[in-house]
């Protein structure tokens, strides 16, 4: 391997002597540009980074071997969180990150002060990654180096958001975002650990009615409010009684502060357990009938209210759930619930589907031989009702007047008329929750207010 060594550094330093990378005008030629996303300088080089910059340094010679005057220049992402979060943690003395700085990327301990400011750590792996680019020989023309933090390259950024209003791209409103209640901004892919992307989903909170107070259940699916036989509840979860926009809700400890992030003035009254609200009843609003509340602790208080509608015929989750519960009698007596009323709960079928017969969940659970509420093929199971159901499903005859629509269109309409009889709210969950911000808080979704956002549903960027 030292050979080896020893012949790369040979040519290495003989292409940097000859400036052979650095592209000049040259009208004999024709020219070609790349550029590539520049690095986060917050840590080291990886396997990642290897993968980006060889692909556009492959290309790069490529074009020159082809006759082209061929720039290659190269940046440093000094703005944005991923910096900001990496030198706060360590400033906080977090004690898993101190470890791989100094066990995995190799700085001395003396120099981790220094990083503790965002600028200071930008700089230093701003050098090891450029060192570290040298090294494997990428074809860079280093004399077109920046950072973003350059006033030249800021005022090309003002200069390029000012051109995009002129056009037309940009917005100004308001939207759902990822965001970081301990940073206060919000965050993208780049912004959280392990580079996730966080996803939005948009619940709708039906609001069942128990007796003063509501229990608004999240759900993707409010066309199947009219199979719900149930509601699930965490019987060990914290719940708390509250004041949202002015209505009475029971809804997770969770909730109560997610929806202040979401326009809604909330004012906790109390707290309860979930324990206190098992073996009690609420209306379905859809239909006016009392349904019971069941214990279920796969509910996740922290996902949306932590309140769930169950529709066993249409939901294998549910389906499972609820034969599992017919066979725990010991359990119900718990919260005063009799063998015989919860054996009385059966599955309603609302919607027609032609791979199916009138339970769809039953059929799919059933051959996919299913029995626990933690076997992991529930996740494909549901996923299998959902997308034949969407694309092929009719709402059927006890659905009323939403009787003979596909599911595809029932869903928003549901939806809309629940919505503007007040029977329905919305709220916005990441689904691939949890997602963490690069300082190690749980992100949430914001309602970001008055703001300017790029259109990319305007059809004039296709």
């Amino acid at each position: 391997m030292e050979f080896l060594r020893k012949i790369e550094e040979k040519w290495q330093k003989r292409w940097e002597e000859a400036r052979i990378f650095e592209a000049n005008p040259d009208s004999s030629k024709p020219k070609f540009y790349i550029t590539v996303a520049y690095p986060y300088p917050n840590s080291p080089q990886h396997i990642g980074h290897a993968r980006t910059y060889t692909m556009a340094d492959v290309y790069a010679r490529y074009m020159r071997m082809q006759g082209y005057n061929v720039l290659l220049p190269m940046a440093f992402h000094y703005t944005g969180t991923p910096v900001l979060a990496m030198a706060k943690r360590l400033a906080e003395k977090d004690h898993d990150l101190m470890e791989d700085f100094i066990n995995v990327y190799k700085v001395p301990e003396e120099k981790l002060e220094e990083l503790t400011d965002p600028l200071g750590m930008a700089r230093y792996f701003h050098e090891e990654i450029k060192e570290g680019m040298k090294r494997i020989g990428y074809s860079i023309d280093w004399r077109r180096e920046f950072t973003t933090v350059d006033p030249q390259y800021n005022r090309f950024i003002e200069w390029q958001f000012k051109k995009l209003r002129e056009k037309g791209y940009i917005k100004r409103g308001s939207h759902p975002v990822g965001w970081c209640p301990k940073d206060g901004n919000p965050v993208g892919q780049h912004d959280t650990q392990g580079d996730v992307e966080p996803e939005i989903g948009e619940f709708t909170l039906i609001k069942f009615k128990h007796g003063e107070w509501v229990l608004p259940t999240a759900t993707l699916r409010p066309e199947t409010v009219f199979g719900v036989t149930n509601i699930w509840i965490n019987p060990k979860a914290k719940y708390v009684k509250a004041t949202v926009d002015g209505e009475k809700w029971i809804i997770s400890q969770e909730c109560a502060e997610k929806l202040t992030y979401q326009n809604h003035k909330v004012a906790v009254l109390e707290g309860l357990e979930g324990k206190e609200l098992v073996g009690e009843k609420a209306e379905n609003p859809a239909t006016n009938e009392e349904i019971y509340i069941l214990p279920a602790e796969f509910v996740d208080p922290k996902n949306a209210t932590g309140v769930v509608m169950s529709v066993p015929g249409h939901a294998p989750y549910d389906y499972v759930a609820l034969e599992n519960i017919k066979s725990e009698t010991a359990r119900l007596g718990e919260y005063g619930l009799t063998a015989e009323a919860i054996k009385s709960i059966e599955a309603i079928s609302i919607i027609e589907a032609p791979q199916y017969s009138e339970i769809p969940a039953a059929d799919v659970v059933r051959r996919m031989g299913i029995k626990e509420q933690t076997d992991p093929k529930l996740e494909d199971a549901t996923k299998e009702v959902y997308r034949h159901e969407f694309h092929s499903g009719k709402m059927k005859s006890n659905t009323g007047k939403y009787a003979g629509l596909l599911v595809a269109e029932a869903k928003e309409k549901v939806k809309q008329d629940l919505i503007a009889s007040e029977k329905a709210a919305t709220m916005y969950e990441l689904l691939n929750r949890p997602v963490r911000c690069r300082c190690g808080a749980e992100c949430v979704v914001k309602i970001f207010e008055d703001q300017w956002f790029i259109d990319y549903g305007n059809p004039e960027w296709k």
